[in-house]
């Protein structure tokens, strides 16, 4: 199915024009990022992401906003981020990740493109991208614990967590000084042929997303058992390379 019909582009032009109706003159800019903005999006997976840049955003700015974001919401899609230009712009030191994901891939729905000049401090970046390797794998762990075998939960357990490992390991690839793919699939693939580890968990995992295999065909607790020990595997090799200046 072609992307252009599986994104609900009638759902954000309706939301864009609302949100133009509100706010008036204080809405600066709509943009759209992430999966939706870069041909990796997936209905039952994905969200659509939006990031609106506000000129004020006080409580009556919002208030005016909310019956907009309300109808959003009906139709099951996560509040839009909410930043003043400026307090986008003195973010780029602790959303390093978040920032250079949304430059990579983002379409302007309205206004300016308060992205693509954007300066992050790549100092800060390595360190976000091992904090947040071991913040995810010590939530992973607490979350195998909570699933207590259901393999049900297991699944959606991976599933759900899929899209952030494979970010992080992308940017893992690009703290190491590596030129990063664009997809989930290749950078996972570049990023095992620099680090010893096993990614056949996680490219199963992207085949049950995409459709191209059945999940009842697999044995959760295989999977898992692979997929648990790439994550650990990834964030030890990672943490000792980017502490030590090397490569493998």
């Amino acid at each position: 199915m072609a992307t252009e019909n599986i994104i609900p582009e009638k759902q954000i032009d309706e939301f864009v024009s609302r949100l133009r109706q509100a706010a008036g003159d204080n809405l600066q800019s709509a943009i759209l990022y992430g999966s939706a903005a870069g041909g990796e999006f997936h209905p039952e997976f994905s969200n659509v992401n939006l990031l609106c840049i506000l000129r004020d955003a006080s409580f009556a700015a919002l208030s005016a906003l909310a019956p907009a974001v309300a109808w959003w919401s009906r139709q099951k899609h996560p509040a839009p981020l909410l930043f003043t230009r400026e307090e986008l712009e003195r973010s780029t030191d602790v959303f390093a990740i978040e920032l250079l994901d949304m430059q990579r891939r983002h379409r302007v729905l309205f206004g300016d493109d308060v992205l693509s000049g954007l300066q992050i401090p790549m100092n800060l970046h390595r360190a976000q991208v091992e904090y947040e390797l071991r913040e995810k794998l010590i939530l992973l762990r607490e979350h195998v614990l909570l699933a207590a075998g259901n393999e049900k939960r297991l699944w959606e357990l991976m599933l759900r967590s899929l899209p952030s490992f494979a970010t992080l390991f992308r940017h893992a690839l690009i703290a190491l000084g590596d030129t990063a793919p664009d997809s989930k699939r290749e950078s996972l693939q570049a990023l095992s042929a620099r680090i010893p580890f096993d990614a056949s968990a996680f490219l199963q995992l992207l085949d049950v997303r995409e459709r191209k295999a059945d999940r009842r065909q697999l044995a959760v607790t295989d999977v898992f058992t692979r997929y648990l020990a790439a994550v650990q595997q990834v964030t030890a090799a990672v943490d000792t390379m980017l502490d030590s200046g090397k490569s493998p």
